[in-house]
């Protein structure tokens, strides 16, 4: 299922002047909704959930699927204003006893100032929350564990811890991104760890320094590149694995991880 956009609202975004940490009116700081999705069964394991697609982030991936999301150009193009807290918990309140959960998706959710304040509005309404992320923020991570606002989380494994910057770009901390890996993996919640495989970038032994990276974890999915919508045009001419090649790096994964599948 596509993304929702909102279409009540036809006032331009100006980020200009913006950082994407937060945004403020009335002296309030609200959350940077870009889009919704208003049904997945697939997103929120084993749940019926609704996913919530916040703007900005920190990494610049060329393969992201949600560049929209992302590029500051893109997100100017966007002919609507963010969608207002209020009418998503509107959306929500009608939901009830029909969705069990929220997926928090990106762009980057850690980044966005009031994300814990955000989550705990979802949980007080009867919903559960899965938070997707790319693991630069850990004590964004380690304050939603506190105080109960998170009850899935999904971190994004982009590569092999030596070659992150060939993905994401600079300005990233690869000890933040391990500390967070530990925080999940150590948090008594359900989680998962997920990577998008790219021919030419994800080889056999990336993923296995990803594998000796992750050993032990309970849950671990390989995801297959999609060349349809891609940050980076350059991406577009790549093309994702066969089956045959996908299961071939899950064999290789179940020696490190107690649960690996394939996401096509």
């Amino acid at each position: 299922m596509d993304v929702i956009p909102y279409q009540l609202y036809v006032k331009p975004i100006d980020i200009s002047n913006i950082t994407f940490s937060k945004k403020k009116a009335n002296n309030l700081i609200f959350m940077l909704i870009g889009g919704v999705q208003e049904l997945t069964t697939l997103d929120f394991p084993g749940r019926l959930a609704a996913v919530v697609f916040t703007l900005g982030c920190n990494f610049r991936c060329g393969y992201c699927h949600n560049p929209q999301f992302v590029d500051e150009e893109q997100i100017k193009n966007i002919r609507t204003e963010n969608i207002p807290e209020e009418v998503f918990f509107k959306f929500l309140e009608k939901r009830k006893g029909k969705l069990e959960g929220v997926c928090i998706s990106g762009g980057e959710p850690t980044i966005q100032a009031d994300l814990l304040e955000f989550a705990l509005k979802i949980k007080q309404a009867g919903f559960l929350v899965k938070l997707d992320t790319n693991g630069t923020k850990s004590l964004v991570l380690e304050k939603m564990i506190a105080e109960k606002a998170v009850d899935f989380f999904a971190m994004d494994i982009k590569t092999s811890l030596s070659r992150y910057e060939e993905i994401v770009g600079a300005g990233f901390s690869v000890e933040e991104i391990k500390k967070s890996k530990e925080i999940i993996q150590n948090s008594g919640l359900p989680y998962e760890f997920r990577t998008t495989a790219v021919k030419g970038k994800h080889t056999r032994e990336v993923f296995e320094e990803i594998g000796e990276w992750l050993k032990g974890a309970e849950t671990y999915f390989i995801q297959n590149f999609r060349n349809k919508k891609t940050l980076a045009e350059e991406y577009k001419k790549e093309e994702g694995f066969s089956e045959k090649e996908l299961v071939e790096f899950k064999l290789l994964m179940k020696k490190y991880v107690k649960n690996c599948g394939i996401r096509m």
